[in-house]
């Protein structure tokens, strides 16, 4: 079978990924009621049943706020580094000991029968991550809410088979836009969030022949479009002299309001 995924939700209203292969199932982030998330599983013929673990990328609200009531619905463990834990206790509510468990940021784990390796990111949270999942030679790599690709950071998510990769603003948009001038300059600093040209000068360096796909994620409601995203990243990556053929390499939506279909690495 190999992995496949689904983002469930992307962007600052909620955040929510599975991934599975034929025997694992996980679920990156909970950032939406469980309610919702179990709606959007079922849009994708699935149930919460199904899941065999929740990862979390870091602590803030669209994130972890149905977190906790996944986990007890489902008697489901929690995977976090130690930071991350601290971060989020008190908003989880009661986990039992067992489905309390830490994950290293630097340890590689098999859950199941995927393997999954964390890596470090740059974000305004206590200790931020994206995760990497391995099943044979496949790999799926997730990196979002992340202030800038640094080279550990390439180093992690080199060799993909398919990318979710955040472009959270377009930067014109973002300095023209509502938001008061210290948000928008934790936004567009190291430790906010990456912009679409950012995002294309990222995968201008990460595409090889092993990637066939990536999924631009997290976009701004105020200060993105997903078609401005994608034109954005592959005029970007022409800039950097990188051209491509959508048979050769596709840039796909996410969104906010609805899960995107199953994406099974291969094929």
């Amino acid at each position: 079978m190999g992995i496949s995924f689904s983002v469930l939700s992307s962007g600052s209203t909620g955040n929510a990924t599975v991934v599975r292969n034929e025997d694992t199932t996980l679920l990156i982030d909970a950032g939406l009621s469980a309610r919702r998330i179990d709606e959007l599983l079922k849009e994708r013929d699935m149930s919460g049943e199904e899941i065999d673990g929740i990862l979390v990328t870091h602590e803030h609200s669209d994130h972890i706020k149905g977190l906790g009531a996944v986990a007890r619905k489902y008697n489901l463990p929690i995977y976090a580094n130690e930071k991350t834990w601290e971060a989020i206790n008190r908003s989880v509510g009661k986990i039992a000991e067992e489905n309390r468990v830490v994950l290293d940021s630097h340890e590689v784990k098999d859950l199941g029968t995927l393997r999954v390796e964390p890596f470090e990111i740059s974000h305004d949270a206590a200790a931020p991550v994206g995760y990497c999942f391995y099943d044979g030679d496949e790999k799926l790599g997730v990196a979002t809410d992340l202030g800038y690709v640094s080279d550990k950071v390439k180093k992690a998510i080199e060799g993909c088979d398919v990318l979710v990769l955040e472009a959270n603003h377009d930067i014109e948009m973002l300095r023209m836009g509502r938001y008061p001038w210290n948000t928008k300059r934790r936004i567009l600093g190291d430790m906010g969030h990456l912009s679409n040209v950012s995002a294309g000068d990222a995968l201008s360096e990460l595409l090889t022949g092993d990637t066939k796909r990536a999924y631009l994620a997290h976009l701004s409601l105020d200060h993105n479009m997903m078609d401005l995203a994608k034109m954005t990243v592959r005029d970007t990556m022409e800039d950097n002299g990188c051209f491509f053929k959508d048979s050769e390499f596709k840039l796909c939506d996410t969104y906010y309001n609805k899960s995107t279909p199953w994406d099974k690495l291969k094929e």
